[in-house]
């Protein structure tokens, strides 16, 4: 079954099981490897994507229920919330082990796309399930409030 979807700013159609996990045809069939396996059944947050800017976990979202849709990844986010995010993480230097980075980052800026100004209560529900095996959660937590701040200056 051919798909098209608009991956990144670019329109792509890919040739691919229409049951298959967009995280699989992200990665293997389009060579985008920013978006992480983490658990396979959307526990942990290390796929998220964002769906007409909406995070989503790619690795419970199937290929056939996406035609015609748009799909940022890390590898294509590029507003204000997300240069915000990045920009936060690296001067509070977020990561230890970075594999859980891009779905916190692409979490972070949907929350920050939604909610510019986020409370304590709205990280943790934008972040619930968003595993981090390190524990830096409370960086990730002051990173999202110094992002608001970034952009509203």
């Amino acid at each position: 079954m051919s798909v098209t979807l608009k991956i990144n700013g670019e329109t792509r159609t890919l040739d691919a099981d229409p049951e298959s996990p967009l995280l699989w045809a992200l990665r293997d069939e389009l060579g985008m490897t920013g978006t992480k396996f983490g658990c396979g059944i959307a526990a942990c947050g290390a796929c998220t994507v964002h769906w007409d800017g909406v995070a989503i976990r790619s690795c419970q979202t199937l290929v056939g229920d996406l035609d015609g849709a748009e799909i940022t990844t890390i590898e294509g986010i590029n507003t204000k919330a997300a240069e915000a995010v990045q920009t936060a993480w690296n001067e509070l230097d977020v990561p230890q082990c970075g594999y859980c980075q891009s779905g916190q980052i692409m979490a972070a800026t949907a929350l920050l796309a939604e909610t510019p100004k986020p409370t304590d209560e709205d990280i943790d529900a934008a972040m619930d399930g968003n595993v981090c095996r390190c524990a830096t959660y409370a960086r990730i937590r002051k990173a999202i409030h110094l992002a608001s701040d970034k952009m509203e200056g």
